[in-house]
């Protein structure tokens, strides 16, 4: 009988912490390298106008068609290894790291709106030599999938849009906080990454203390490129611009919203169905912000039903 992945991951940071009475840091790395690992994954970059871009791709190439994953605010490449692991013997998976995330450059003046970061996944992509794609985008991953669709419609066979920002008609429990002056999805001290995961998630997965500790102080050393991007795009899902641009959208589109989503109102869906031609929503219950991450089976088979069906 096979072990399960948190037996697995256990024994995994027990025997590595006895063996080489390692750092929390070593044990965070060979955590995520072993999470990569087993969703047949590896870590790569690519130079891209003068900045390093960090991406996962399969380990092995299959033949299939390619998948772009790209991750949401404060978030990084590692928050679609789950779901990637369910995916990779199907296609070729590109998660990104955005710039100003995960182990790509943060320039402070780089530009960080939603226009902007189309325009950086568009050099990224061509970097990497992929013309055309199916996309999965989570929250400002999701606004920057739909504006990307939009804006290159030749590229995108399909795009999946997880929880997206870029329309906030329906306010949401973070609306309110950060009017007050208080956004939990940008820790600065001791406590406020667990106060963001249980904010943002409501399955949330197991994750080893060590490794919880790690992603804190990450999180914290980032604070101020994340105070930029933030502000770059907090009233973006205010403005006409991006509702009006999504009606130019071709490819065909499935929305998954989480219904116990506290970062962006989940009634929102029904906006980019009203706007997006040939547009779908599933809302799940018991879900929160990232359903990639908090119900990673469910979601890669949504999305395979999701191409059986525009097949």
């Amino acid at each position: 009988m096979r072990a399960s992945p948190t037996v697995t991951l256990i024994t995994l940071l027990i025997s590595t912490l006895l063996i080489s009475a390692c750092s929390r840091h070593t044990l965070y790395d060979n955590a995520i390298s072993w999470e990569r690992s087993g969703a047949g994954l590896e870590e790569s970059s690519v130079r891209v106008d003068g900045m390093t871009i960090a991406y996962l791709s399969n380990t092995e190439p299959v033949d299939g068609d390619t998948l772009v994953l790209i991750h949401g605010f404060g978030a990084n490449k590692d928050n679609w290894t789950r779901l990637a692991k369910e995916l990779t013997d199907e296609f070729n998976v590109f998660a990104l790291d955005l710039p100003g995330h995960g182990d790509s450059s943060k320039e402070l003046d780089l530009g960080y709106r939603f226009k902007d970061q189309v325009s950086h996944v568009s050099k990224i992509l061509a970097a990497l030599n992929i013309d055309q794609a199916h996309m999965m985008g989570n929250s400002m991953g999701g606004a920057i999938t739909a504006l990307y669709a939009a804006t290159y419609p030749d590229q995108i066979k399909t795009a999946v849009l997880f929880d997206p920002a870029g329309i906030f008609e329906f306010d949401s429990e973070l609306v309110n906080l950060v009017m007050d002056g208080d956004n939990p999805l940008i820790p600065s001290k001791e406590g406020d990454f667990r106060r963001l995961i249980d904010f943002a998630l409501e399955k949330k997965p197991f994750v080893p203390w060590p490794i919880y500790d790690v992603m804190e102080e990450k999180a914290i050393a980032n604070q101020n490129v994340n105070e930029v991007i933030f502000a770059a795009i907090r009233d973006t899902g205010y403005e006409p611009h991006f509702r009006n641009t999504i009606t130019g959208i071709q490819a065909p589109v499935l929305i998954i919203w989480g219904l116990e989503d506290r970062v962006i109102n989940y009634r929102n869906a029904e906006v980019f169905v009203e706007r997006i031609p040939d547009a779908r929503k599933v809302l799940l219950e018991g879900v929160g912000h990232a359903p990639m991450v908090e119900v990673p089976v469910e979601s890669a088979q949504l999305f395979r039903e999701f191409l059986a069906e525009t097949r």
